[in-house]
């Protein structure tokens, strides 16, 4: 079944040590990156799981991106060999933290995992559904957070369990800790934040036919054009371009009424890391002097995986190794299901190969 293999590639008797990092990752940033580089420094962890969730039952679901875009995003900006990401939850049926380390406990109960976090989640721990037997549960490391240092120890939950706590120095040994055990890391800080990101990132808006006010008052009331053409002309381009390159495995997903991210979600393959760059450099180019502007294009460096965002059309680029590893169509097509809505199967497009004449008789 599903829920036994919640992280491909792990076996059930792993005896790794193994630091969690849960969260929504809306989006991820380089503060997760950076808690997980301290961590597998300075807790001597062999691995970094972030596991994102479907939804956070403290957050609100407004402006949340679908997962499967959330995970991609997130997988691009991990970038480390010892750090897994995945969205485990979503096959173990679980919601809270409690219910998915209790879970994760039962799968490999040989592993050694510790539950990290910020400072700044300190003072919230309190509203977590059953954070007493979550301490009981998996040691846990805080990680100093910009305004969230010392002062977020004086909160409720800390303070609880302050005899738990182990001395400065110990942190190296916390996996091996019997639960209760906790740790408190003064780490150099990063200021990145997700909820400042959504802040500052320009919202996509879907404004299909809707009636708004003029800013002068004597005109009345205008209405927006319907971008559905657009982003289907978009579409069409860029799949244009895919098959001018050979692109391989076209599947389109249509994420419209589904996210304010984009209209669509386009996955194909090359052959080769630089079959794949230079698939994503034409298509960026084409979008350019079709007059779409500037069009960002993440993860040329390596060439196993490049992202062409085209605003209402994302492009995902892989070789066909990651493409298989990731599968983001996997993880959609599971996003759907939990959502209670059974998925459509995308339709791999390839392009079409002349026909040989036949020969005369």
């Amino acid at each position: 079944m599903a829920a036994h293999h919640p992280m491909p590639g792990v076996p059930r008797d792993t005896t790794r040590r193994i630091g969690l990092l849960g969260g929504s990752f809306n989006p991820a940033h380089e503060g997760h990156r950076h808690v997980s580089l301290e961590a597998l420094k300075r807790l001597d962890l062999d691995e970094v799981w972030w596991l994102v969730s479907p939804q956070n039952p403290l957050k609100s679901d407004d402006g949340m991106e679908p997962l499967s875009t959330r995970v991609a995003r997130a997988r691009q900006l991990a970038r480390h060999p010892r750090i897994r990401v995945d969205a485990p939850e979503l096959q173990l049926g679980t919601r809270y933290t409690l219910d998915t380390v209790r879970a994760l406990n039962r799968l490999y109960p040989r592993a050694q995992f510790v539950w990290l976090m910020g400072a700044d989640i300190l003072p919230q721990l309190v509203h977590w559904l059953g954070w007493r037997d979550l301490f009981a549960a998996i040691p846990i490391a805080a990680f100093a957070r910009p305004g969230w240092g010392y002062p977020a120890l004086a909160a409720a939950a800390p303070r609880a369990f302050a005899r738990y706590r182990l001395a400065a120095g110990q942190e190296r040994r916390l996996a091996s800790c019997e639960p209760p055990a906790w740790c408190f890391i003064p780490s150099r800080l990063d200021s990145h934040s997700a909820t400042a990101i959504r802040a500052v990132r320009p919202r996509r808006t879907r404004t299909k036919g809707t009636t708004i006010s003029d800013q002068n008052p004597s005109t009345g009331a205008r209405q927006l054009p319907d971008r559905s053409k657009a982003s289907n002309a978009l579409l069409a381009l860029a799949r244009h371009s895919l098959e001018e390159d050979k692109a391989e495995d076209v599947v389109v997903i249509d994420l419209k009424g589904k996210s304010a991210f984009a209209d669509y979600m386009v996955i194909a393959s090359g052959r080769s890391n630089r079959q794949v760059v230079a698939i994503a450099e034409h298509l960026a180019d084409r979008l350019k002097q079709a007059g779409h502007g500037y069009i960002p294009v993440e993860g040329k460096q390596t060439g196993d995986w490049v992202l062409v965002d085209g605003g209402d059309v994302v492009v995902h680029i892989f070789r066909p190794e990651p493409r298989a590893f990731y599968a983001l169509e996997k993880m959609w097509a599971l996003e759907e299901e939990a959502a209670g809505s059974k998925p459509a199967k995308p339709k791999a497009t390839r392009a079409a190969r002349p026909r040989r004449p036949k020969k005369p008789a």
